[in-house]
């Protein structure tokens, strides 16, 4: 297969993956960082669902978690820091094996705890470890994908996240009354161990080699495997695009004059769509129970219903980013996310199809919603910047993470109304909106510099590398 060589033995390694058909190799990459993510989003947020249960078990109230919940979010907003650059320097694979033992071992150690002292430490360290689970899988799966498939591929794959925290809500119904809270850690410490033997089947990113040492002698035999017919000489300079700012600043980059408004918009969005997932994911089942009297296997059934919702949004959210203005479609799904979280606090919780109904809204538009803000910080950095690039702007979300549950914290602790809460929390939503139109107006509804309408690639970067944000 013929791919980007020239007269000067360039050979464009990014060409080369983008013309390739989808095979067996992106298939099990696919399905193997799926499955990794399903184990991510099971352990980052089953802990919301089964809170009031922990604070029984360990002899208080619900209140009482507020440490643990705060401590799980500035351990993922350290962690999206610090690893993601990790993983564009040593590889994917090794970082991600990091996080799978680390969090799998402080997970399971947490069945042991004796006291919320304890089980606050030991999910604020292993939120460091989780929270980078997700743009290094995403990493993974964008490097191995042609471009013509990558939104769909990850969206896929945030559609297994998402299942995760769905499969967190089937446990609690089967499993809490007659396990106990203890029962939740044990499988979400065992199954990321198992999950490590997985790593073995797939290959490191060619990518990332490339953008390491484009010299690597590894590099040609990854070419081989994934294209036996390939045409190399043995005198190939390989590269990925236009690398010189980013090989000047490193991850850095992403603050410079190509990146900088960009980076500044995602990391605006991202604080307040993970800082209200944030705040959801760990107050609501509780704000339920104590505003509306609605028990919590009676919640996590609607909820179960209610993600059914979310893998439809992020499915659809996919679909419609290869084929239409996505800076569009995010901010329409954001307005309706408002009113949806608006409808929460509003709804008779005693009358199930009207709080189902919400909830389905809600979670079509909220993780179909992140899973765009997610493909659009996956395709808008270049590989060799691309893990730090969402990490860190996963770290900006963390950070809401922090912020967005301790207000929740004070607000049961207030006895605010729930109507007040939702309406409060309706408001980060619209403000995503407004800064997605204004990031979509300053790329032309360009992701990459490729523009998506209709499904009609009109280049306007290299390679499909690099939102060409203007320069300051």
């Amino acid at each position: 297969m013929a791919a980007g060589a020239t007269g000067e033995h360039r050979f464009d390694v990014a060409a080369f993956i983008d013309e390739r058909d989808i095979g067996w190799r992106e298939i099990v990459t696919l399905i193997v960082c799926s499955i990794v993510l399903f184990m991510d989003g099971f352990d980052m947020y089953f802990l919301g669902k089964i809170l009031p249960a922990i604070a029984v078990g360990l002899g208080g109230e619900s209140v009482d978690m507020a440490p643990v919940v705060t401590n799980q979010q500035w351990g993922m907003l350290l962690g999206a820091i610090i690893i993601p650059p990790l993983a564009d320097r040593i590889g994917r694979k090794p970082v991600l094996a990091l996080c799978l033992l680390a969090f799998g071992s402080l997970t399971l150690w947490a069945a042991w705890s004796s006291g919320f002292t304890m089980l606050a430490v030991l999910r604020g360290i292993a939120g460091i470890f989780f929270s980078a689970m997700l743009p290094v899988g995403l990493a993974i799966i964008a490097e191995a994908t042609p471009k013509r498939r990558r939104a769909l591929f990850m969206s896929i794959a945030l559609v297994c996240f998402s299942g995760g925290n769905l499969g967190s809500g089937f446990m609690v119904t089967l499993l809490l009354e007659d396990h106990g809270w203890q029962i939740f850690f044990i499988i979400g410490g065992i199954v990321p161990l198992a999950a490590m033997l997985l790593l073995l089947t797939i290959p490191e990113s060619v990518s990332f080699r490339v953008n390491r040492n484009s010299a690597d002698p590894r590099i040609p035999g990854m070419l081989r495997r994934l294209d036996p017919a390939v045409e190399l000489t043995g005198n190939e300079v390989f590269h990925m695009g236009d690398q010189a700012e980013v090989e000047r600043l490193g991850p850095l980059a992403m603050f410079g004059p190509r990146f900088r408004m960009q980076t500044i918009l995602l990391f605006a969005i991202c604080f307040f769509s993970l800082g209200n997932i944030a705040l959801l994911a760990n107050w609501l089942a509780t704000f339920m129970l104590e505003m509306r009297d609605v028990p919590l296997t009676d919640f996590a059934y609607y909820m179960i219903i209610g993600y059914f919702g979310g893998a439809a949004g992020t499915l659809t959210m996919g679909w419609l980013m290869d084929r239409i203005n996505p800076y569009k479609v995010l901010a329409v799904f954001f307005v309706v996310d408002a009113l949806a979280i608006y409808a929460i606090g509003q709804v008779d919780a005693q009358v199930a199809v009207m709080v189902i109904a919400a909830l389905i809204v809600w979670n079509f538009c909220q993780v179909g919603g992140q899973t765009g803000i997610n493909n659009l910080a996956t395709l808008g950095y270049p590989p060799e910047m691309r893990s730090s690039g969402i990490g860190w702007a996963g770290a900006m979300g963390r950070f809401g993470g922090v912020i967005f549950p301790a207000l929740g914290g004070m607000a049961l602790a207030a006895s605010l109304r729930l109507e007040t809460i939702m309406l409060a929390a309706a408001i980060p939503a619209l403000i995503i909106a407004v800064l997605i139109t204004v990031l979509g107006v300053m790329n032309k509804g360009m992701i990459g510099g490729v523009a998506m309408q209709g499904g009609q690639e009109g280049h306007g970067g290299q390679g499909g590398q690099g939102v060409q944000a203007p320069a300051n």
